[in-house]
Order: C-alpha cells, then structure tokens, then sequence
C-alpha cells in the first residue's frame, strides 16, 4: 500500500545506518558499571573525573541581570506588568488596533520595539538580531533561531483550510470517515488550530509552494544558525512542510497498531503494564491471529522465524512497531479490530495518486532541512504539535534520527510531559536507540496545547490524553527527565534539552546531575528557555558554564503580532506564579538607583565557568 512503500523506500535512504533491527527476544542486554559516569554502550565514551558541577544561585539579582540594561529592566517590569492585567489582556488586539490607527505605522513600530515586540522578538531580520545573539552569548546563552513570522488569518479562514486539508479524497466521498477513528479525523469545531493555544506557531496548508517556501524559511534559519554558533539549534514544525491529512493518518495507523497490540497482552493476561515490560508470548498470538482470521498458520510462522525472533518466543512493542513498513509483503495482512463493531479493518488506508505524491514531497523536504543542519553543524529540534498530529510526527522525527544521529545526535524529538503516555513514549525510544546503535537525542517539554485537547477529548468523545492536574504533569516530567539523565549517565553521545521557565524542575536538574556526575562541560544537558522571560535562570546557567539556550524569534513588527499576541497570553499565567521573577527585577532596578548605577552598562564577564 502507498504508505507502507512510501515510508519504506524513504528509511532505506541511509547507507549509514542499520534501519529497522530485526525481531528481538527481549530487550538487548546491557551492563552497567556499579560506580562512575564513564561507562559507555553504543555511543558512550572513555571514562573522565569531572569535578562537581557549578553551583548556581537564582536568587542574586546583581548577577542575574549583569548582561541588561537599567533601560531592559524597566521595560521587562512593564511588559510582565501588562500581561500580568487581565483586562489588558482581554482587549490587548482592540488597543494595538486603534493605536496603529491613531500613531500610524512608523511611530506603531517604534511602540512596539520600544515595548512588546522589542521584549519577545530579537529583530527584524537576521543582520538585525546578530548584536543580541552575540551580546547573550557572550554571558554563556546561545540561541534557538525561529523566525516568528505566522499568517494573520480569521478564525473562518483558518478553519475552512484546516478542513480541506486534513480530509482525504475517499472521505469527502463518503468512503473513508468511518474507518478512521475519530480522535483522528478533522473536526470543524477545532479547525482553528490557534484557538486555546498560547505559545506555539501554528501552520495552515495552502498548497505545495506554500511547504517550499516555509522549508526554504527554515533553511535560511538553519543557516543562520551556523554561521552565530557552533553549538546552535534551530527549531521546525512538520505542519508546516506539508499537508497534514497525511499525518492526521498516519497517526490513526500508529496509534491502531499499537492498541492492537495492548489488545491481545490483555489477551494474554498482560493488561496494564509498562510499554517496555510488555511482550506478547508468539505462541499464543499465532493462535490468536490465525483465529482472528488475518492469516494462515503457514504465513503467520513465517512472520516469526528462528532467524529474526530469537530463542525467547516473545514480541515486546518494538519489534510489533516494525512491522509497519519493515516487512512490506505483510501489508495487506495489516488488519486490526474495530473495538466497536468487532470487525476486522484495514490498517492502512487508500491514498490518492495526487495524496501518495504529497507525502513523498513532506518527506523529502525532512530530509533537505536534515541534511542542510549536518552540512553546517546545526542541530535540528522537531517540535511537537497536537496529539492528533504528534503519533505520527514522533515516528517520522525517529526515522530521521536513525539516518542522522549516527555519530552524534543531530535530530532532537520533543516529548510533551503533560500526556499520560510521556513516560512510555520516552522509555521506548531511549531503547530503539540502544538497540539500533544511533544516538539519542530529545527535548523534553510540559506542552503547549492543553486547553484545546482538554476541550476537543470532551467534544468528540474520546480520552483525554492530558494528565488530570498540574502537579501530575510535574510529577511524569521529572520522572521522563530522570530516565533520560540515567541514560546520559551511561551513554556520552546521548543529549537532552530541559526546556522549562520552571525554577523547581531546574533544581531538579542540577542536583541529579551532581549525583549522576554529569558535567556541564560535556554538553549533554541542555536548558532552554523563552526570549524575554526567565533570565533570572537562563543568565547564572550560563555564567556557571551550562549549556543553556534562548529561543529566538524574528521577523518584520506587523508579521510578528500574532505571535506577541500568544506571548502576551502565555506571560498572563506565567506571571500568577512570577513573582519572584519581578521580585529580582525590582531588587536589582532599586540597587541602581540607590547607587547612581542607572547608566550601568552591561560588561562582558571576563571569564565563564
């Protein structure tokens, strides 16, 4: 079938890489030394002594604000005030509207440098932004380019694309909708992506050129981000390289799979347990699927071979994934149970000759932007999306990371730790990189879209996939970042991103990495914070020697409101829990004042940690 093939032929793009292991027992052994941060495995390294790691105060607001201006802080204090305003807030586009009325476009722009845009945005362009990108990087801080620019387009306008484009030809004939299920298929009630969201960019597909242009976009980002460091990143959405009826399903296939699989542990007694503890007995699942009808005996023992099986008659959740697109003669066995109706359906549906063309142009452009980001030393964040989207954006950001993170992790994916299966989605791809020796890389996040998954579960009628409260989320964030520094531990070659404005989970951080002895000065923790927000942390990391990055968005005042807009919205919760934040602020604004320092201008330290 057209996805099965597709996806095939374009894993098997890589001289470099093994591609998809072959069936496994169990999980591949692997020792660990009792003591010392040295051990390696796949991609590990020689054993080092590191001296602790830097102690860093959040709470000196001298050092914390010693790379900004009394002008900076003033402003920062006003802007975090005015979000801080609900009323402002609620009007916040009716004022900017009748302010650019009211002042005209020249003097418009001069506000917003002055205030908002000259607080979250760097510049217009990227000669504009190189002065700030040195200036942070001279206190330690790097930075995550992105350019800011999303398309100014009414609620009506976004939803009536968003319906085109995520609704196949078969369904707008009638024949497909229901072999989707419905957490999968597009809804006009949440047609607007943007609706509920408040942090990240959102992407509507217009056409094919449109893809070309945002791939040529992030090139120019890419680029850019090599040529102002040599330990940069830049960040891309897959929304945003093509049309996302394809990803809508693909995710349907994935998530399909993988419950059949949890249906027939259940089957064998095994419901509830860890992704990783599962493995399904081959004996009784050839019964099984024999009696389901998928296959004969004869074809279904030769599924599961001596050679690619093992000698432990087991099938954990890895090697159940694999056979997707690894074993493509299986393809019109591909065929899992509607929960529902009870009836066998096809995994996999019928793309379009025009749809088929589509996706191989989404996948050749992920792989021009990952090629482009090897070329120039730049490593290449995927950000996560919506959950309906993210099954199949996780798969295809692990297809490039077998082709790419060969030597070093070139391609982060990004795990969102509000959802319910975090700890698994991370447990499981931490092991397909030991198993097939490329190197892990990840960012981890909360998530940015709760409001509108909440809402949209409730609507159409399926789980919620968030966790139940705050301190939930919390609680399987930590523990998704633990099992990655555990890893780090073991693994030299393995990279994490912590981006978090939270000061809890970057005490959390440091004290595990003292007692996992990971060192700063081997860069394989990485903190990530927003421009404008959180230099309290972002600033004495980078100080005391940690890797720690702002993301850094640009582009042109007027192309960049929507996206102040979402800012301002964000900082509106942030600063419910800021005050400490705007404490500091006003400890340090006050310090100058009281000694006729207001002129102080901020000098470069004269050595890092």
């Amino acid at each position: 079938m057209a996805l099965s093939r597709v996806l095939f032929s374009w894993s098997l793009r890589t001289p470099c890489t093994p591609g998809f292991a072959p069936f496994s027992a169990a999980p591949v052994a692997r020792e660990r030394p009792a003591t010392g941060s040295g051990a390696q495995h796949g991609c590990g390294a020689a054993e080092t002594v590191r001296p602790p790691v830097p102690a860093v105060d959040f709470g000196n607001a001298q050092e914390a604000y010693r790379s900004r201006s009394s002008w900076e802080l003033a402003r920062n204090l006003l802007v975090l005030r005015l979000c801080a305003s609900p009323t402002l807030l609620a009007r916040h586009e009716q004022l900017l509207h009748i302010a650019r009325k009211l002042m005209g476009q020249r003097l418009f722009d001069k506000l917003m440098k002055m205030t908002f845009y000259g607080q979250f945005v760097a510049g217009e362009n990227q000669e504009s932004i190189r002065p700030l990108i040195q200036h942070n990087k001279a206190f330690g801080v790097g930075s995550i380019l992105d350019y800011g620019v999303e398309e100014d387009l009414s609620p009506e306008e976004a939803e009536c694309k968003e319906m085109e484009s995520c609704t196949s030809a078969a369904e707008r004939d009638g024949r497909g909708t229901s072999k989707r299920e419905k957490q999968y298929q597009a809804h006009r009630a949440f047609g607007d992506r943007r609706d509920g969201v408040i942090s990240a960019r959102t992407y509507f597909y217009a056409n094919e050129a449109k893809c070309d242009s945002h791939m040529e976009t992030f090139l120019r980002c890419i680029e850019a981000s090599g040529g102002a460091s040599n330990d940069g990143f830049s960040a891309i959405k897959l929304t945003a390289l093509g049309r996302p009826q394809f990803l809508l399903q693909f995710s349907d296939v994935l998530m399909k799979w993988r419950r059949f699989f949890h249906h027939m542990a259940a089957e064998q007694g095994q419901a509830g347990r860890a992704a990783m503890d599962t493995k399904l007995e081959v004996a009784a699942l050839q019964e099984s699927v024999v009696k389901m009808g998928i296959a004969s005996r004869a074809e279904i023992e030769d599924w599961f071979t001596p050679e690619t099986l093992g000698v432990s008659g087991t099938v954990d959740l890895l090697d159940w994934s694999s056979l997707i697109n690894s074993r493509t003669r299986l393809s019109r066995h591909l065929v899992v149970p509607n929960m529902q109706t009870g009836q066998l359906e096809p995994l996999l549906s019928q793309f379009t000759e025009e749809e088929e063309l589509q996706m191989t142009r989404m996948l050749q452009r992920m792989d021009v932007l990952a090629k482009k980001a090897m070329e120039v030393g730049v490593r290449l964040m995927v950000d996560a999306e919506q959950t309906y989207f993210q099954p199949a954006i996780s798969r295809l950001t692990l297809e490039m990371q077998r082709k790419f993170n060969v030597e070093k992790p070139l391609i982060f994916n990004t795990y969102q730790c509000y959802l319910k299966d975090a700890y698994d989605n991370v447990t499981l791809d931490v092991e397909l990189a030991r198993r097939e020796g490329w190197c892990f890389g990840a960012k981890l996040v909360r998530g940015a879209y709760m409001a509108q998954e909440r809402a949209r579960a409730l609507e159409i009628g399926y789980e919620d996939p968030i966790n139940p409260t705050y301190e939930a989320t919390n609680t399987m964030y930590h523990r998704c970042l633990n099992y990655v520094l555990e890893e780090l531990k073991h693994n030299s070659k393995a990279k994490v991103m912590v981006a978090s404005h939270n000061e809890d989970t970057v005490r959390f951080t440091l004290h595990r990495m003292d007692k996992l002895g990971l060192h700063p000065a081997d860069h394989q923790v990485y903190f990530g914070q927003l421009l404008g927000m959180c230099d309290q942390i972002s600033f004495p990391l980078g100080q005391a020697g940690f890797p720690v990055y702002k993301y850094v968005p640009y582009g042109p005042v007027m192309e960049v409101l929507p996206y102040l807009s979402r800012r301002a919205l964000e900082n509106s919760g942030i600063m419910k829990g800021a005050q400490q934040e705007r404490r500091l602020l006003w400890q340090e604004l006050w310090r100058r004042i009281r000694t006729g320092s207001l002129r102080q201008y901020p000098a470069c330290p004269t050595s890092t940690a």
